[in-house]
């Protein structure tokens, strides 16, 4: 009976002891937030018990408990992290971003006028997409496949760069010179693509040359077949004959062949001095110096005023700009693109 009662007391011991362990006070740390000493105790006592102080003998020490490894640690924070960063949440197409711009936002930045003023253009029907006349505010269209026209004229995709230049005398009308001559490359420096020249002009001949980066229209442009006109002022010394125009329209023969002027005109005369303009659409090497040439009229000085439906108005010598989206599209127009 004492064995039984000794018993008995002993396990009520033991089994108040793990409700005390199970127990923690406030103020104490987490268990995953403890640190163990060199003992294997909480806190860093040198030793622990799990039952009562003597009766528990060796059983009742606890071994040091092993440092977390590295890896453990990793997986823990992976899985903070994947409780946090959720995954983006994918919205139905139907609300999603539609493709393309809309179409008043592209011609705006074509340089058609305000949005406003695209809009009423719009309204107006003076827009087609594709072949398609356009009369809602809500199409979206694709600026660099969509064909785009305004009163018939072609908006340019953004990809393709125009440029006119008002050529000095004495640059050479290529894009690098391997002699390190000054040429057209050296006014268009930096930029994102490789443009080239629209047909030539004489060392010594000043004026308009367009510089692009649209083969098609630039192959267009300098191809007989189309005919695009090239406009021409020459200074020449006189007296001239009445029947100079009349010789110049009828064709001059020359070494590789007649050259025909499709027009011709006295602009300025002082004196001796002759300012002259011929209009033709070939595009033959020296066409205009060695067509008053052979008529009995060297050229002092020539300067390209006009290519097609491109004039060089008041720009300045060496100035390069941008041409318009209406020039651009004058031009396509005149080669049928």
């Amino acid at each position: 009976m004492r064995s039984s009662g000794r018993n008995s007391n002993r396990n009520y011991r033991g089994a108040g002891n793990s409700r005390d362990d199970r127990r923690q006070p406030a103020g104490r740390p987490r268990p995953e937030e403890r640190r163990y000493g060199q003992g294997g105790a909480p806190g860093g006592a040198p030793g622990g018990s799990g039952g009562s102080g003597g009766s528990g003998g060796g059983r009742g020490r606890q071994r040091p408990a092993p440092a977390r490894s590295r890896e453990y640690d990793a997986q823990i924070e992976e899985r903070n992290r994947a409780r946090h960063d959720k995954p983006p949440v994918r919205l139905p197409k139907t609300f999603g971003e539609q493709e393309g711009e809309r179409l008043q936002k592209v011609l705006a930045r074509a340089g058609l006028g305000s949005r406003r003023a695209c809009e009423e253009l719009i309204e107006q029907a003076r827009v087609e997409v594709n072949g398609e006349i356009v009369t809602s505010q809500g199409r979206r269209v694709d600026a660099e496949r969509d064909e785009i026209k305004v009163d018939g004229l072609t908006i340019a995709a953004q990809t393709h760069l125009f440029f006119a230049l008002n050529k000095p005398a004495g640059v050479v009308s290529s894009m690098e010179d391997p002699e390190g001559r000054q040429c057209l490359g050296d006014y268009v420096q930096n930029r994102e693509t490789r443009l080239f020249h629209v047909g030539r002009l004489d060392t010594e001949t000043e004026g308009l040359i367009l510089l692009t980066n649209h083969g098609e229209l630039a192959h267009r442009l300098t191809h007989p077949r189309y005919g695009v006109t090239k406009t021409y002022l020459a200074a020449i010394q006189g007296p001239i004959p009445r029947d100079l125009g009349k010789r110049l329209k009828d064709g001059i023969r020359l070494e590789d062949g007649f050259a025909r002027a499709d027009h011709f005109r006295v602009v300025e005369n002082t004196g001796k001095n002759y300012l002259v303009e011929v209009t033709l659409h070939e595009g033959r090497k020296h066409i205009v110096r060695r067509m008053l040439a052979e008529a009995g009229f060297p050229v002092d000085k020539l300067v390209r005023v006009k290519f097609g439906p491109i004039a060089l108005g008041d720009q300045k010598s060496g100035w390069l700009r941008r041409m318009t989206n209406t020039e651009v599209g004058q031009l396509m127009r005149e080669v049928g693109l």
